[in-house]
């Protein structure tokens, strides 16, 4: 139930558009420091994860992680994603306590 509950609020962050996918847009988005937090499939590429992992640590943006990244693509109502950002406060608060 708990997964679920992230899934839905996730869906919720899209429809107010405070959801960015993709690799580069999410990288753009932490470097801008607009990104509040970024959320990272665990099947990602060793590549992509190093690279998502470096920027959040160099620009303090917390990371969170899902299980795969066809459940965070769904969530979204997307394809398969592997990384997502937050860029708003209340949301990236409330989604990080859900992934906690």
């Amino acid at each position: 139930m708990k997964q679920e509950k992230w899934y839905s609020f996730l869906g919720l962050a899209n429809r107010a558009r405070k959801v960015i996918s993709g690799e580069e847009l999410v990288i753009k988005e932490v470097r801008k420091q607009s990104a509040k937090l970024v959320i990272l499939s665990q099947d990602a590429s060793e590549n992509t994860t190093k690279k998502v992992q470096d920027k959040c640590a160099y620009y303090k943006v917390p990371i969170k992680y899902v299980s795969d990244r066809h459940r965070l693509g769904e969530a979204i109502g997307k394809e398969a994603r592997v990384v997502i950002a937050i860029v708003d406060d209340g949301f990236a608060k409330k989604m990080s306590t859900m992934l906690d």
